[in-house]
C-alpha cells in the first residue's frame, strides 16, 4: 500500500486490468491539491518519481540470493521475484499499450502476473520468470516507458492528463515495495536490511487527547492529480464532535491492556476477533514474544526489546478494537480520522496533508523506508495538524472503524478490480501510511483496507470519543453526508 492494497492476502498492492471510462469529478470542491505543474514540471515531477521507486525495488530485492528471492516466505506473501515481475508487467500493460498503444512485449507472461487470476498461495508453482529473467524484463519495460515519457504532451486523455499513468504506475510500484518489505519482515534469514535510527525525540507531554469540533468538512478530493478513485470525488460530511488521541497508542499502552488479562477476556472483543484469538492462541502481537519478564520483538531479523514508546506495530483491526473497548474509548471513522487530519478551523479548508498543502519532508513525517520502524509517539512536531493531532501520516498505518465503501458520485478508474470490487466485503479501513510508504502513495484523502484478521502489515492504531455537541456544531450549512 498499505493503495491499494491488493485483491489477495494484504493491502499493500493493487493489480492492473483493464482501463475503463469515467465520468468528471464534481467541482464543488474546498480541499487543497497542488498548483497546476508545466508539462516539463509534470514530466521531471514523473520521471523522478519512477526512477525512486525503481530504486527501491532494486534494493530490496538485491540484498538476498536466488533462492530468496523464489521462496514463497509465508502463504499470505508472494514470492519476491513474482512482485519484481508483476511490477514491470503493470508498466507495460498501462504505460506501453493503454497509453502508448504499443503491442504486447510478452503476452504469454499476462496471466501469471495477474493478481486475480493466481492467488498468492499457488504463486510459486506457477512457471515464474527466474530472478535475471525477470529484472531483464522489467528494466527493458522502464527503458521503453522512459521514451514514452519523453514523447508524452501529458494530456488530451483522462488517463495522461497531468501524467495521471505515469503516477499511477510509480505509486503501484512503491505499493508493491511496501508489500516486498513486509515479506522482509516474515522471512526468517539473517538481516539484511539496514536504515538509521528515526532522530530521538523528547517525551511527549502535550494532552493525551484533542477535541475535533463539529461541523461539515470536505472530505476526499477532486483536485489531487495523482489521487486514485476511491480517494474521489470531493463531497461534504457533517461530523459530530469527537475527541482522538493526539498521537497513535504505544507498546506500553498497549503492554497494560495485555498485562490486565485483554487477550483472556472475552467482553473486549467482537465475536470473530474472540474467535481468531482463541484458535490461533494469540496472547500478544504479531513478532512479539515474553522471555524472562521482558517482552521483545523480532524485527527485519533482529531480536530486541518492545520500545516502551513507539506506536504499536502489527496489530489486526480486531484487537485495536478490543484495545478501544478495554480502555473505554473507540477507533475513529474514517471521516473523522480525515477531519482530524485535513480539517484546518481558521480557513474551514480541507488541507492536502496535516501540516498544510506542501509536500511530506523528513521533518514532517517517518515515510519512505527511511528508517525501519515507527518513531517516538509524538515526534514530528512539524507535522502536527491545525487541531494539534500528531503523527497522522507516517509511522503506522492506523485501523479505523469504517468498513471500505464508495464514496457518493464514487466513478471506477481506470479500472474496476483497484477499488470497486472490494467494496462492501470485510474490509475495514486503513489511514495515514507508516514509515514503510513512500511520499507519493501518502496523502490525507489516501485510503487503504484489508481484512480486520490481517497483523503482518505495519499497523496501528488511535483511538476516539465522543463529545457533546455545541449549538456552532449543529449549525446546517448546505447539503451534507454523514459518517
Amino acid at each position: 500500500m498499505t493503495g491499494r492494497r491488493t485483491p489477495d492476502a494484504d493491502s499493500a498492492t493493487r493489480s492492473a486490468t483493464r482501463p475503463s471510462g469515467r465520468s468528471p469529478d464534481r467541482s464543488a470542491d474546498r480541499s487543497a491539491g497542488p498548483p497546476p505543474d508545466s508539462p516539463d514540471e509534470l514530466r521531471a515531477r514523473a520521471l523522478a518519481e519512477l526512477l525512486a521507486a525503481r530504486e527501491r525495488t532494486s534494493a530490496l530485492t538485491s540484498c538476498v540470493d536466488d533462492p530468496e528471492l523464489t521462496a514463497q516466505h509465508s502463504p499470505l506473501m508472494s514470492p519476491l521475484v513474482w512482485d519484481l515481475a508483476h511490477i514491470g508487467n503493470q508498466e507495460e500493460l498501462w504505460l506501453l499499450r493503454a497509453v502508448a498503444g504499443r503491442d504486447a512485449m510478452r503476452p504469454e507472461i499476462d496471466s501469471l502476473y495477474d493478481a486475480f487470476e493466481h492467488p498468492r498461495a499457488e504463486r510459486p508453482t506457477l512457471p515464474l520468470l527466474a530472478p535475471d529473467e525477470a529484472r531483464r524484463y522489467a528494466a527493458e519495460v522502464r527503458g521503453r516507458a522512459l521514451d514514452v515519457l519523453d514523447s508524452s504532451p501529458l494530456r488530451g486523455s483522462r488517463l495522461t492528463d497531468a501524467g495521471f499513468a505515469f503516477g499511477m504506475i510509480a505509486q503501484h510500484e512503491q505499493q508493491h515495495d511496501e508489500t516486498m518489505l513486509i515479506t522482509h519482515q516474515l522471512r526468517r534469514g539473517a538481516p539484511v536490511l539496514t536504515a538509521p535510527e528515526p532522530e530521538p525525540a523528547p517525551p511527549f507531554t502535550g494532552p493525551a487527547e484533542v477535541l475535533v469540533p463539529g461541523g461539515p468538512f470536505t472530505m476526499g478530493t477532486s483536485t489531487e492529480p495523482w489521487s486514485l478513485d476511491n480517494e474521489r470525488p470531493a463531497h461534504t460530511r457533517l461530523v459530530p464532535p469527537f475527541f482522538i488521541d493526539t498521537t497513535p497508542v504505544t507498546n506500553a499502552a498497549y503492554q497494560s491492556f495485555i498485562d490486565d488479562g485483554g487477550y483472556a477476556e472475552s467482553r473486549w472483543w467482537a465475536p470473530a476477533g474472540w474467535d481468531m484469538i482463541r484458535s490461533g492462541g494469540i496472547t500478544a502481537p504479531l513478532f512479539w514474544r515474553r522471555e524472562g519478564g521482558q517482552w521483545l520483538r523480532r524485527r527485519f531479523g533482529h531480536l530486541e526489546p518492545v520500545a516502551p514508546d513507539e506506536p504499536v506495530l502489527h496489530v489486526s483491526w480486531y484487537e485495536a478494537d478490543a484495545y478501544a473497548r478495554w480502555a473505554g474509548r473507540r477507533l475513529p471513522t474514517e471521516t473523522e480520522w480525515e477531519k482530524a487530519a485535513r480539517h484546518d478551523p481558521v480557513s474551514g479548508r480541507s488541507l492536502r496533508y496535516p501540516w498544510g498543502d506542501t509536500d511530506p519532508t523528513p521533518e514532517r513525517a517517518n515515510l519512505g523506508q527511511r528508517h525501519l520502524r515507527p518513531a517516538r509517539a509524538g515526534s514530528y512536531p512539524a507535522g502536527e495538524s491545525p487541531l494539534g493531532v500528531r503523527q497522522l501520516i507516517g509511522d503506522v498505518w492506523e485501523w479505523t472503524s469504517s468498513d471500505f465503501l464508495p464514496y457518493p458520485g464514487f466513478v471506477a478508474f481506470p479500472y474496476r478490480e483497484y477499488s470497486e470490487v472490494f467494496f462492501g466485503g470485510d474490509y475495514k479501513v486503513l489511514r495515514g501510511g507508516a514509515f514503510s510508504v513512500a511520499p507519493v502513495a501518502c496523502r490525507g484523502t489516501f485510503r487503504n483496507w484489508d481484512h480486520p484478521v490481517r497483523r503482518q502489515i505495519f499497523s496501528g492504531f488511535r483511538t476516539a470519543r465522543d463529545a457533546a455537541p455545541t449549538e456552532a456544531d449543529r449549525t446546517d450549512t448546505g447539503p451534507l453526508g454523514h459518517v
